[in-house]
């Protein structure tokens, strides 16, 4: 039995229709009754759907007649942006094989390219797929011979598909009978088996996936957990259809699902091993690393009576997106928030939709930064993610920043306005090789800082749409760093502070400034506007007070009249900008992150 098991996973670009074909899967399948079908049936998240991006990793189990036989074929759905890159590594490790879907009208892109080398890397069997066949400006023989000079294929093996008209599907599920190899395990050794991912659900605690390698688990079993040591008794298994549907034993090869009444998110760690407590098995699975955040910024509610339940939140969130990471900070301006790592820009802005639309949270996000390494002149090393972080300037031996290799691929037309895009990003480029005679692969190093703000939105405007990238991060090197601060009335506003490029300081110091002067409502004293390196100020604007007219009531009569009521009006503005304080509006923040 165990042999009619398939494990795999598909791998794309963004929009290249991985979630059209699985659709087409599971009607093909019958797993999906046409009443539950609906477009991208396996993206269940509103976000997902609005945007056309697959963000979470789904998995789903579909039964399919092959020659007489019954073949249970486990599909393990991964997103396609270069932020969740490690979405996709996680269920690359669960399965056997892999879809390589590439659109037949764009060619092979920057993230097939980077995911397709994690699957080459698993050993994992690639089937490659050539999508949107249907369409009038699909180009198939130039891009069957990119894929196979990325993969060494023979032109035969490339399945021709389209997942809005159904074609070649039926031959993709031939494919994976045939060549994915079934899942190798024994089901008499003691029992392993990986989570791949975890979902929380408010009635039952935390629901665990996972991918049996060896053994087997039945309902009712006492099992722990290797790496966090606890214990737990099974209290429902199951395997993935497009609702849970409840098992007595699942063995070698299943993807399944447990639930044991857990209810702390921070119990349940994607890439730990399950084991039976009496019969443990000798080592875990070797699993994932952890993942590193790239992009910091602080998070903080916009009402500060709401903290609480921003942790709330956030504890259920990281339960759904193991990627988010957090830890609680506090702001002169803003109160109590989190300091939050994200893997990348994206990232940020779905999690910051998610706490608006899953808990109903109003937040505010800081100017998003990356961590440096600090050396002090006692050599001393510190990692620092939040430039309120540094030590004095003066104590300062020097600092590091990361940098990345990123990987362009665009057409020829626009090789030369992405050039300069990189190197106004402080970029060398290191390679450029033409792919066919009009698309182009260039690799430049960069550092990431300056893709975090708005690299990936120019790039877009730049290419039409065209050019797709993807990076990895290289290491860290020394950089002339400078924390910028922005001064209103004298007093630094922590929430706005930014570690920044010397050369870069002057320019974005000042249009900070100027943003500020057209968010900042007027007072009744001047409002000073200052960026500052250290004491040096690099940048003012003055927000104008509002004047009100004190001598309207004093009609005619001697000119000193009119002048004691104005030396009055003096004095009460000089206590009054000693005193005032200045209100930021919350569309500062948000204009400040989207400066152009």
């Amino acid at each position: 039995m165990k042999n009619n098991t398939r494990n795999f996973c598909i791998i794309a670009h963004i929009d290249h229709g991985k979630s059209t074909l699985a659709d087409r899967m599971l009607e093909l399948t019958k797993t999906v009754t046409e009443r539950e079908l609906q477009n991208q049936t396996l993206d269940d998240m509103d976000l997902e759907r609005e945007r056309g991006i697959t963000i979470k990793s789904h998995a789903i189990q579909m039964n399919y007649d092959y020659k007489g036989e019954t073949y249970r074929l486990n599909l393990i759905d991964t997103p396609g942006h270069v932020d969740f890159s490690y979405e996709v590594s996680r269920s690359i490790k669960a399965c056997e094989g892999a879809l390589l879907i590439v659109d037949a009208t764009q060619g092979i892109q920057a993230q097939t390219i980077s995911n397709l080398y994690l699957a080459i890397d698993q050993d994992l069997e690639v089937i490659p797929v050539l999508n949107k066949m249907d369409l009038e400006n699909a180009m198939p023989e130039e891009v069957k011979d990119q894929i196979i000079d990325l993969i060494g294929c023979e032109e035969e093996d490339i399945i021709e598909a389209s997942g809005k008209t159904g074609i070649g599907v039926e031959e993709i599920l031939h494919s994976i009978i045939e060549k994915i190899p079934a899942p190798k395990g024994d089901i008499e050794a003691p029992l392993q088996a990986l989570i791949f991912d975890s979902v929380y659900n408010s009635y039952r605690g935390v629901i665990a996936y996972f991918r049996i390698f060896n053994g087997k688990i039945s309902k009712g079993d006492h099992v722990k957990f290797v790496n966090t040591g606890h214990e737990y008794e099974a209290d429902e298994i199951g395997v993935l259809k497009l609702k849970p549907l409840e098992q007595k034993e699942l063995w070698a090869g299943n993807v399944g699902y447990i639930i044991s009444g857990i209810k702390t998110s921070s119990e349940v760690k994607v890439g730990d091993t399950i084991t039976h407590v009496e019969k443990p098995c000798s080592k875990a699975v070797a699993g994932f690393e952890v993942v590193k955040p790239m992009v910091f910024a602080g998070v903080y509610p916009v009402n500060a009576d709401d903290y609480e339940e921003l942790r709330a939140s956030m504890e259920k969130l990281q339960l759904n997106d193991a990627s988010l990471t957090y830890e609680p900070e506090a702001s002169q301006a803003l109160g109590f928030g989190f300091r939050c790592g994200f893997l990348g820009m994206l990232h940020m802005e779905i999690i910051q939709e998610r706490l608006d639309r899953e808990f109903d949270m109003d937040v505010i996000t800081t100017v998003p930064n990356v961590s440096y390494h600090v050396y002090t002149t006692d050599g001393e090393f510190e990692e620092v993610h939040n430039p309120l972080g540094l030590p004095e300037p003066s104590t300062i031996d020097r600092i590091e920043e990361p940098y990345i290799s990123a990987q362009i691929i665009s057409k020829a037309d626009y090789v030369g306005q992405i050039m300069k895009l990189c190197i106004d990003k402080r970029g060398e480029l290191k390679n450029q090789v033409y792919l066919t005679s009009n698309r182009v692969e260039i690799t430049f190093e960069m550092p990431l800082a300056e893709i975090v703000f708005d690299f990936y939105d120019r790039l877009k405007s730049i290419s039409r749409g065209y050019a797709s990238f993807d990076y990895h991060t290289t290491g860290y090197r020394k950089a002339d760093l400078v924390r910028l601060d922005i001064l209103l009335n004298g007093e630094t506003v922590d929430a706005l502070s930014s570690l920044i490029h010397r050369e870069n300081a002057y320019d974005f110091g000042r249009r900070i400034c100027v943003k500020l002067k057209e968010l900042i409502p007027r007072q009744q004293f001047d409002v000073a506007i200052q960026a500052a390196i250290g004491a040096k100020i690099i940048a003012r604007e003055t927000v104008k007070a509002l004047r009100k007219d004190v001598t309207a009531k004093c009609y005619g009569g001697d000119i000193t009249r009119k002048r004691k009521l104005l030396e009055k009006q003096k004095k009460g503005k000089r206590r009054m900008r000693q005193v005032g304080n200045v209100e930021i509006p919350q569309s500062a923040f948000l204009a400040v992150l989207k400066l152009d």
